[in-house]
Protein backbone atom coordinates (compact mmCIF):
# COMPACT_ATOMS: atom_id res chain seq x y z
CA UNK A 1 0.00 0.00 0.00
CA UNK A 2 1.29 3.42 -0.75
CA UNK A 3 2.21 5.59 1.43
CA UNK A 4 -0.13 8.39 1.79
CA UNK A 5 1.66 11.79 1.07
CA UNK A 6 1.46 14.78 3.54
CA UNK A 7 1.81 18.69 2.82
CA UNK A 8 2.49 21.44 4.63
CA UNK A 9 0.06 24.45 4.47
CA UNK A 10 0.78 28.09 4.92
CA UNK A 11 -1.11 29.01 8.52
CA UNK A 12 -1.28 32.41 7.42
CA UNK A 13 -1.98 32.62 3.80
CA UNK A 14 -2.91 28.85 3.43
CA UNK A 15 -0.44 28.64 0.63
CA UNK A 16 0.23 24.78 0.20
CA UNK A 17 4.01 23.87 -0.25
CA UNK A 18 5.57 20.05 -0.21
CA UNK A 19 7.74 19.69 1.44
CA UNK A 20 8.55 22.25 4.69
CA UNK A 21 10.48 25.08 4.81
CA UNK A 22 11.21 28.17 7.07
CA UNK A 23 9.60 31.00 5.10
CA UNK A 24 6.56 30.81 3.22
CA UNK A 25 6.86 31.58 -0.71
CA UNK A 26 3.42 32.83 -0.88
CA UNK A 27 2.84 35.59 1.52
CA UNK A 28 6.85 35.72 3.34
CA UNK A 29 6.09 34.79 6.74
CA UNK A 30 8.34 32.87 8.64
CA UNK A 31 7.61 29.53 10.74
CA UNK A 32 3.81 29.52 9.75
CA UNK A 33 3.93 25.74 7.72
CA UNK A 34 2.25 22.91 8.95
CA UNK A 35 1.83 19.53 8.69
CA UNK A 36 -0.93 18.32 7.46
CA UNK A 37 -3.05 15.74 5.68
CA UNK A 38 -3.95 16.38 1.67
CA UNK A 39 -8.46 16.38 1.29
CA UNK A 40 -9.99 12.99 0.08
CA UNK A 41 -9.60 13.01 -3.52
CA UNK A 42 -13.20 12.79 -5.16
CA UNK A 43 -14.35 11.77 -8.59
CA UNK A 44 -16.13 14.01 -10.82
CA UNK A 45 -20.08 14.12 -10.13
CA UNK A 46 -22.70 12.74 -12.13
CA UNK A 47 -23.43 16.39 -13.24
CA UNK A 48 -19.46 16.75 -14.10
CA UNK A 49 -19.80 13.15 -16.00
CA UNK A 50 -22.82 13.76 -18.09
CA UNK A 51 -21.61 17.41 -19.17
CA UNK A 52 -24.81 19.12 -18.39
CA UNK A 53 -26.77 21.27 -16.13
CA UNK A 54 -29.63 23.25 -15.28
CA UNK A 55 -29.97 26.27 -17.03
CA UNK A 56 -29.63 29.25 -14.75
CA UNK A 57 -31.98 32.13 -15.49
CA UNK A 58 -30.41 35.45 -16.37
CA UNK A 59 -32.50 38.80 -14.80
CA UNK A 60 -31.69 42.70 -15.40
CA UNK A 61 -30.44 45.21 -12.72
CA UNK A 62 -34.11 47.04 -12.22
CA UNK A 63 -35.94 45.64 -9.97
CA UNK A 64 -37.82 46.20 -6.64
CA UNK A 65 -36.86 44.33 -4.03
CA UNK A 66 -37.31 45.25 -0.18
CA UNK A 67 -33.94 45.64 2.02
CA UNK A 68 -33.71 43.03 4.17
CA UNK A 69 -35.41 42.01 7.82
CA UNK A 70 -32.84 43.31 10.53
CA UNK A 71 -32.73 42.08 14.11
CA UNK A 72 -31.65 44.55 16.65
CA UNK A 73 -29.06 44.12 19.10
CA UNK A 74 -30.60 46.60 21.44
CA UNK A 75 -26.83 48.17 21.53
CA UNK A 76 -26.64 51.75 19.42
CA UNK A 77 -23.20 51.47 18.51
CA UNK A 78 -23.05 47.80 17.63
CA UNK A 79 -26.73 48.83 15.00
CA UNK A 80 -25.09 51.44 13.50
CA UNK A 81 -21.55 49.27 12.53
CA UNK A 82 -23.38 46.44 11.20
CA UNK A 83 -25.81 48.62 8.77
CA UNK A 84 -29.04 48.47 11.33
CA UNK A 85 -28.87 45.51 12.90
CA UNK A 86 -28.03 41.41 12.08
CA UNK A 87 -29.49 40.17 9.14
CA UNK A 88 -31.07 36.91 8.91
CA UNK A 89 -28.80 34.30 7.35
CA UNK A 90 -26.04 36.70 7.47
CA UNK A 91 -22.40 35.17 8.97
CA UNK A 92 -20.65 37.83 10.87
CA UNK A 93 -17.35 37.27 11.56
CA UNK A 94 -15.68 39.55 14.83
CA UNK A 95 -12.06 39.83 15.39
CA UNK A 96 -9.75 41.43 17.95
CA UNK A 97 -7.02 41.14 20.24
CA UNK A 98 -7.32 39.00 23.59
CA UNK A 99 -9.17 41.16 26.06
CA UNK A 100 -10.46 43.54 24.31
CA UNK A 101 -14.41 42.38 24.76
CA UNK A 102 -15.27 40.54 21.93
CA UNK A 103 -17.03 37.93 24.06
CA UNK A 104 -18.20 40.82 26.20
CA UNK A 105 -20.14 42.88 24.03
CA UNK A 106 -21.31 39.67 21.63
CA UNK A 107 -22.43 38.18 25.25
CA UNK A 108 -24.39 41.97 26.01
CA UNK A 109 -26.14 41.79 22.82
CA UNK A 110 -27.36 38.25 22.70
CA UNK A 111 -28.66 38.79 26.34
CA UNK A 112 -30.53 41.82 24.90
CA UNK A 113 -31.85 40.38 21.99
CA UNK A 114 -32.65 37.01 23.40
CA UNK A 115 -34.94 39.28 26.30
CA UNK A 116 -36.86 40.95 23.08
CA UNK A 117 -38.38 37.34 22.76
CA UNK A 118 -36.02 35.47 19.88
CA UNK A 119 -34.29 32.69 20.53
CA UNK A 120 -30.30 32.69 20.91
CA UNK A 121 -28.19 30.49 21.21
CA UNK A 122 -24.74 30.84 22.55
CA UNK A 123 -22.18 28.00 22.27
CA UNK A 124 -18.46 28.72 23.56
CA UNK A 125 -15.26 26.64 22.91
CA UNK A 126 -12.96 28.30 24.93
CA UNK A 127 -15.21 28.53 28.28
CA UNK A 128 -16.91 26.33 30.21
CA UNK A 129 -20.65 26.94 31.10
CA UNK A 130 -19.71 27.98 34.52
CA UNK A 131 -17.28 30.43 33.09
CA UNK A 132 -20.03 32.21 30.42
CA UNK A 133 -22.61 32.04 33.66
CA UNK A 134 -19.85 34.07 35.77
CA UNK A 135 -19.26 36.81 33.38
CA UNK A 136 -23.47 37.23 32.68
CA UNK A 137 -23.50 37.23 36.05
CA UNK A 138 -21.13 40.92 36.46
CA UNK A 139 -22.66 42.15 33.69
CA UNK A 140 -26.00 41.59 34.72
CA UNK A 141 -27.55 39.37 32.22
CA UNK A 142 -28.10 36.14 34.33
CA UNK A 143 -32.43 36.68 33.60
CA UNK A 144 -31.77 36.75 30.11
CA UNK A 145 -33.56 33.86 28.91
CA UNK A 146 -30.87 32.99 25.93
CA UNK A 147 -29.53 29.02 25.70
CA UNK A 148 -25.73 28.45 26.50
CA UNK A 149 -23.76 25.58 25.91
CA UNK A 150 -19.82 24.21 25.25
CA UNK A 151 -18.82 22.27 22.34
CA UNK A 152 -16.10 22.06 19.53
CA UNK A 153 -17.12 19.38 17.50
CA UNK A 154 -18.53 20.39 14.76
CA UNK A 155 -20.87 17.43 14.32
CA UNK A 156 -21.78 18.06 17.56
CA UNK A 157 -22.57 21.62 16.74
CA UNK A 158 -24.52 20.79 13.38
CA UNK A 159 -26.73 18.36 14.99
CA UNK A 160 -27.75 20.67 17.53
CA UNK A 161 -28.39 23.51 15.69
CA UNK A 162 -30.61 21.33 12.90
CA UNK A 163 -33.12 20.61 15.64
CA UNK A 164 -33.55 24.39 16.62
CA UNK A 165 -36.11 25.43 14.27
CA UNK A 166 -36.63 28.98 16.14
CA UNK A 167 -33.10 30.11 16.29
CA UNK A 168 -32.70 34.10 15.42
CA UNK A 169 -29.10 34.28 16.46
CA UNK A 170 -26.14 31.79 17.15
CA UNK A 171 -22.87 32.83 18.61
CA UNK A 172 -19.78 30.72 18.09
CA UNK A 173 -17.33 31.64 20.28
CA UNK A 174 -14.20 31.33 18.77
CA UNK A 175 -14.14 29.30 15.21
CA UNK A 176 -10.42 28.41 15.87
CA UNK A 177 -11.86 26.08 18.97
CA UNK A 178 -14.31 24.18 16.43
CA UNK A 179 -12.79 21.03 14.97
CA UNK A 180 -14.03 18.40 12.52
CA UNK A 181 -13.09 14.54 12.85
CA UNK A 182 -12.89 14.16 9.22
CA UNK A 183 -9.77 16.20 9.17
CA UNK A 184 -6.29 15.47 10.24
CA UNK A 185 -5.10 18.67 11.02
CA UNK A 186 -5.25 20.42 14.74
CA UNK A 187 -7.96 22.66 15.39
CA UNK A 188 -7.55 26.30 14.59
CA UNK A 189 -5.31 25.28 11.24
CA UNK A 190 -6.12 26.36 8.09
CA UNK A 191 -8.06 23.60 6.71
CA UNK A 192 -9.94 23.16 9.81
CA UNK A 193 -10.98 26.56 9.80
CA UNK A 194 -12.16 26.90 6.71
CA UNK A 195 -13.98 23.91 6.75
CA UNK A 196 -16.03 24.53 9.98
CA UNK A 197 -16.38 27.94 8.60
CA UNK A 198 -17.66 26.92 5.55
CA UNK A 199 -20.26 24.20 6.97
CA UNK A 200 -21.47 26.80 9.79
CA UNK A 201 -21.86 29.08 6.95
CA UNK A 202 -24.03 27.49 5.21
CA UNK A 203 -26.09 25.54 7.86
CA UNK A 204 -26.92 29.65 8.75
CA UNK A 205 -28.14 30.17 5.04
CA UNK A 206 -30.22 27.56 4.58
CA UNK A 207 -31.89 27.27 8.10
CA UNK A 208 -32.33 31.49 8.41
CA UNK A 209 -31.18 32.11 11.41
CA UNK A 210 -27.84 35.09 11.97
CA UNK A 211 -24.22 33.67 12.95
CA UNK A 212 -21.70 35.53 14.60
CA UNK A 213 -18.24 33.82 14.78
CA UNK A 214 -15.55 35.03 16.93
CA UNK A 215 -11.70 35.10 15.61
CA UNK A 216 -8.71 35.25 16.64
CA UNK A 217 -5.53 37.56 15.69
CA UNK A 218 -2.09 37.34 14.64
CA UNK A 219 0.34 39.44 16.20
CA UNK A 220 0.49 41.92 13.32
CA UNK A 221 -3.81 42.35 14.70
CA UNK A 222 -5.00 40.10 11.30
CA UNK A 223 -7.69 37.84 11.56
CA UNK A 224 -6.01 34.01 12.25
CA UNK A 225 -6.62 31.43 9.56
CA UNK A 226 -6.79 31.98 5.97
CA UNK A 227 -7.93 34.45 4.18
CA UNK A 228 -10.90 33.10 2.56
CA UNK A 229 -12.84 33.09 6.13
CA UNK A 230 -13.47 37.03 5.28
CA UNK A 231 -14.56 36.35 1.89
CA UNK A 232 -16.90 33.77 3.55
CA UNK A 233 -18.74 36.23 5.98
CA UNK A 234 -20.71 38.97 5.12
CA UNK A 235 -19.21 41.28 7.20
CA UNK A 236 -16.16 41.82 9.16
CA UNK A 237 -15.36 43.92 11.97
CA UNK A 238 -12.53 44.10 14.26
CA UNK A 239 -12.32 45.48 18.01
CA UNK A 240 -9.58 48.59 18.15
CA UNK A 241 -8.23 49.93 21.29
CA UNK A 242 -5.56 49.31 23.74
CA UNK A 243 -6.68 46.78 27.03
CA UNK A 244 -5.04 49.63 29.36
CA UNK A 245 -7.17 52.23 27.89
CA UNK A 246 -11.12 52.26 28.26
CA UNK A 247 -12.08 53.18 25.18
CA UNK A 248 -12.99 50.56 22.87
CA UNK A 249 -13.48 51.27 19.05
CA UNK A 250 -14.95 48.81 16.36
CA UNK A 251 -15.15 48.87 12.91
CA UNK A 252 -16.75 47.51 10.21
CA UNK A 253 -13.99 46.92 7.91
CA UNK A 254 -16.30 44.55 5.31
CA UNK A 255 -20.38 45.28 5.16
CA UNK A 256 -22.69 43.49 2.53
CA UNK A 257 -25.31 45.54 4.27
CA UNK A 258 -24.29 48.43 5.44
CA UNK A 259 -21.01 51.30 5.32
CA UNK A 260 -17.95 49.86 5.32
CA UNK A 261 -15.12 51.50 7.70
CA UNK A 262 -17.99 52.69 10.36
CA UNK A 263 -17.23 52.69 13.94
CA UNK A 264 -18.99 52.24 17.48
CA UNK A 265 -16.87 53.81 20.33
CA UNK A 266 -17.81 51.88 23.54
CA UNK A 267 -16.21 52.63 27.32
CA UNK A 268 -15.37 49.68 29.28
CA UNK A 269 -16.21 49.29 32.75
CA UNK A 270 -17.02 46.97 35.27
CA UNK A 271 -20.10 46.07 33.90
CA UNK A 272 -19.46 45.72 30.47
CA UNK A 273 -18.75 47.60 27.49
CA UNK A 274 -20.90 51.24 27.61
CA UNK A 275 -21.85 52.74 23.93
CA UNK A 276 -20.42 56.63 24.18
CA UNK A 277 -22.88 58.66 22.09
CA UNK A 278 -20.93 61.71 21.37
CA UNK A 279 -17.16 60.41 21.08
CA UNK A 280 -15.98 64.11 19.37
CA UNK A 281 -16.99 65.07 23.37
CA UNK A 282 -14.94 61.92 25.11
CA UNK A 283 -11.47 62.02 22.95
CA UNK A 284 -11.46 66.23 24.02
CA UNK A 285 -12.55 65.66 27.23
CA UNK A 286 -9.03 66.43 28.87
CA UNK A 287 -7.21 68.50 26.37
CA UNK A 288 -5.66 71.34 27.25
CA UNK A 289 -5.52 74.47 24.46
CA UNK A 290 -2.53 76.03 25.83
CA UNK A 291 -0.02 73.42 25.34
CA UNK A 292 2.26 73.36 21.90
CA UNK A 293 2.25 70.87 19.67
CA UNK A 294 -1.89 69.79 19.99
CA UNK A 295 -4.00 70.21 17.27
CA UNK A 296 -7.92 69.12 16.62
CA UNK A 297 -8.57 66.61 13.60
CA UNK A 298 -12.35 66.86 12.35
CA UNK A 299 -12.44 63.61 10.53
CA UNK A 300 -14.85 61.14 9.26
CA UNK A 301 -14.95 57.48 10.37
CA UNK A 302 -17.47 55.53 7.97
CA UNK A 303 -20.77 58.05 7.88
CA UNK A 304 -20.05 59.92 11.36
CA UNK A 305 -17.69 63.16 11.55
CA UNK A 306 -15.26 62.46 14.99
CA UNK A 307 -13.32 64.91 16.14
CA UNK A 308 -10.24 64.10 17.73
CA UNK A 309 -6.80 65.79 19.36
CA UNK A 310 -3.65 64.72 17.62
CA UNK A 311 -0.76 65.73 19.84
CA UNK A 312 2.97 66.06 18.03
CA UNK A 313 6.43 66.60 20.52
CA UNK A 314 9.72 66.82 18.79
CA UNK A 315 13.05 66.65 21.17
CA UNK A 316 16.38 66.64 20.68
CA UNK A 317 17.84 63.33 19.30
CA UNK A 318 20.74 62.21 21.54
CA UNK A 319 21.95 59.65 18.87
CA UNK A 320 22.91 59.29 15.21
CA UNK A 321 19.56 58.04 13.98
CA UNK A 322 16.42 60.29 15.10
CA UNK A 323 13.54 58.07 16.18
CA UNK A 324 10.11 58.34 14.47
CA UNK A 325 7.53 56.71 17.11
CA UNK A 326 3.83 56.72 16.18
CA UNK A 327 0.75 56.00 17.96
CA UNK A 328 -2.26 55.73 15.79
CA UNK A 329 -1.40 56.75 12.47
CA UNK A 330 0.69 55.79 9.17
CA UNK A 331 4.25 56.03 10.37
CA UNK A 332 5.60 56.29 6.43
CA UNK A 333 2.83 59.22 6.27
CA UNK A 334 4.57 61.08 9.12
CA UNK A 335 8.33 60.70 7.19
CA UNK A 336 6.09 62.39 4.40
CA UNK A 337 4.77 65.13 5.89
CA UNK A 338 8.20 65.50 7.60
CA UNK A 339 9.93 65.62 4.28
CA UNK A 340 7.71 68.10 2.94
CA UNK A 341 8.02 70.60 5.72
CA UNK A 342 11.96 70.66 5.18
CA UNK A 343 12.27 70.70 1.88
CA UNK A 344 9.08 72.86 0.98
CA UNK A 345 8.43 75.16 3.95
CA UNK A 346 12.06 75.53 4.72
CA UNK A 347 11.88 73.95 8.40
CA UNK A 348 14.74 71.94 10.23
CA UNK A 349 13.61 69.04 11.74
CA UNK A 350 15.65 66.29 10.49
CA UNK A 351 17.74 65.99 13.21
CA UNK A 352 15.13 65.75 16.18
CA UNK A 353 12.96 62.65 17.92
CA UNK A 354 9.43 62.93 16.69
CA UNK A 355 6.72 61.60 18.57
CA UNK A 356 2.94 61.48 17.47
CA UNK A 357 -0.28 60.11 19.26
CA UNK A 358 -3.96 60.01 18.08
CA UNK A 359 -5.22 60.61 21.64
CA UNK A 360 -8.37 58.21 22.74
CA UNK A 361 -6.56 55.24 21.11
CA UNK A 362 -8.22 55.99 17.89
CA UNK A 363 -6.94 54.99 14.53
CA UNK A 364 -6.71 57.32 12.02
CA UNK A 365 -6.16 56.15 8.56
CA UNK A 366 -7.61 58.99 6.09
CA UNK A 367 -5.22 61.32 4.26
CA UNK A 368 -7.32 64.47 5.60
CA UNK A 369 -5.74 63.90 9.03
CA UNK A 370 -2.48 65.83 7.25
CA UNK A 371 -2.78 69.07 7.80
CA UNK A 372 -3.68 68.89 11.23
CA UNK A 373 -0.69 66.53 12.33
CA UNK A 374 1.35 69.34 9.77
CA UNK A 375 -0.17 71.95 12.18
CA UNK A 376 0.85 69.75 15.74
CA UNK A 377 4.44 69.84 14.41
CA UNK A 378 5.02 73.16 13.22
CA UNK A 379 3.36 74.03 16.43
CA UNK A 380 5.46 71.61 18.58
CA UNK A 381 8.89 72.93 16.55
CA UNK A 382 8.00 76.37 17.17
CA UNK A 383 6.41 76.14 20.89
CA UNK A 384 3.43 78.08 20.12
CA UNK A 385 0.13 76.08 20.56
CA UNK A 386 -2.65 76.12 18.24
CA UNK A 387 -6.16 78.22 17.81
CA UNK A 388 -7.65 76.24 20.99
CA UNK A 389 -11.13 76.84 18.89
CA UNK A 390 -9.86 75.71 15.75
CA UNK A 391 -10.09 72.40 13.51
CA UNK A 392 -8.00 71.15 11.04
CA UNK A 393 -8.43 69.48 8.47
CA UNK A 394 -6.71 68.15 4.44
CA UNK A 395 -4.21 66.60 2.54
CA UNK A 396 -1.10 67.49 1.98
CA UNK A 397 0.96 66.36 -1.36
CA UNK A 398 4.50 66.31 -2.18
CA UNK A 399 4.61 69.93 -3.39
CA UNK A 400 2.97 70.72 -0.39
CA UNK A 401 -0.23 71.72 -1.81
CA UNK A 402 -3.28 71.39 0.74
CA UNK A 403 -6.04 69.49 -1.28
CA UNK A 404 -9.60 69.22 -0.52
CA UNK A 405 -11.20 66.61 0.76
CA UNK A 406 -14.84 65.01 1.19
CA UNK A 407 -17.93 65.85 3.48
CA UNK A 408 -16.59 69.08 4.76
CA UNK A 409 -19.42 69.99 5.62
CA UNK A 410 -20.34 67.46 8.04
CA UNK A 411 -16.61 67.96 9.78
CA UNK A 412 -17.47 72.04 10.09
CA UNK A 413 -21.11 71.29 11.44
CA UNK A 414 -19.31 68.42 14.11
CA UNK A 415 -17.34 71.30 15.15
CA UNK A 416 -19.77 74.23 15.43
CA UNK A 417 -21.50 71.31 17.49
CA UNK A 418 -19.24 71.28 19.89
CA UNK A 419 -18.21 75.09 20.44
CA UNK A 420 -15.36 75.65 18.12
CA UNK A 421 -15.04 79.00 15.85
CA UNK A 422 -12.73 78.32 13.53
CA UNK A 423 -11.29 75.64 10.76
CA UNK A 424 -8.14 75.51 8.88
CA UNK A 425 -8.95 73.64 5.34
CA UNK A 426 -7.90 73.32 1.64
CA UNK A 427 -8.82 76.37 -0.09
CA UNK A 428 -11.07 74.78 -3.12
CA UNK A 429 -13.52 73.34 -0.31
CA UNK A 430 -14.17 76.67 1.07
CA UNK A 431 -14.52 78.51 -2.47
CA UNK A 432 -16.02 75.71 -4.11
CA UNK A 433 -19.59 76.28 -5.72
CA UNK A 434 -20.67 72.80 -4.85
CA UNK A 435 -20.09 72.66 -1.04
CA UNK A 436 -22.54 73.86 1.78
CA UNK A 437 -22.36 77.12 3.14
CA UNK A 438 -20.46 76.37 6.26
CA UNK A 439 -22.04 77.31 9.86
CA UNK A 440 -22.48 81.14 10.45
CA UNK A 441 -20.31 80.70 13.50
CA UNK A 442 -17.42 79.28 11.94
CA UNK A 443 -14.37 81.49 9.92
CA UNK A 444 -12.60 79.70 7.30
CA UNK A 445 -8.88 80.27 7.29
CA UNK A 446 -8.08 79.34 3.84
CA UNK A 447 -4.52 77.07 2.89
CA UNK A 448 -3.78 76.62 -0.35
CA UNK A 449 -0.17 75.40 0.26
CA UNK A 450 2.28 73.87 3.77
CA UNK A 451 3.81 77.27 3.78
CA UNK A 452 0.97 79.03 4.70
CA UNK A 453 0.30 77.54 7.62
CA UNK A 454 4.39 77.83 8.51
CA UNK A 455 3.86 81.93 8.88
CA UNK A 456 0.68 81.62 10.72
CA UNK A 457 2.96 80.46 13.62
CA UNK A 458 6.22 82.00 12.92
CA UNK A 459 4.63 85.33 11.57
CA UNK A 460 7.49 86.47 9.62
CA UNK A 461 10.42 84.26 10.20
CA UNK A 462 10.70 80.19 10.62
CA UNK A 463 12.82 79.82 13.69
CA UNK A 464 12.24 76.06 14.32
CA UNK A 465 13.59 74.57 17.50
CA UNK A 466 17.22 72.49 16.22
CA UNK A 467 18.91 69.62 18.10
CA UNK A 468 21.87 70.78 20.61
CA UNK A 469 23.66 74.14 21.69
Amino acid sequence: MAKEKTRFVCQSCGAVHPKWQGRCEGCGEWNTLAEEAPPPTRGPGPAAKAGGGRRVEFVGLKGESAPPPRIPTGIAELDRVLGGGLVAASAVLVGGDPGIGKSTILLQAAARIASAGRRVLYISGEEAVEQVRLRAARLGLTDSPMALAAATALRDIVASLEGEADAALVVIDSIQTVWLDALESAPGTVAQVRACAAELIRLAKARGFAIVLVGHVTKEGTLAGPRVLEHMVDATLYFEGDRGHQFRILRAVKNRFGATDEIGVFEMTGTGLVEVANPSALFLAERRGNVSGSAVFAGIEGTRPVLVEIQALLSPSSGGSPRRQVVGWDSGRLSMLLAVLEARCGMSLGQNDVYLNIAGGLRIAEPAADLAVAAALVSAATDRPTDSGAVYFGEVGLSGEVRQVAQAESRLREAAKLGFSAATLPRRVARGGKAAAPPASMALNETGHLADLVAVFAEKSVKPRRAGP
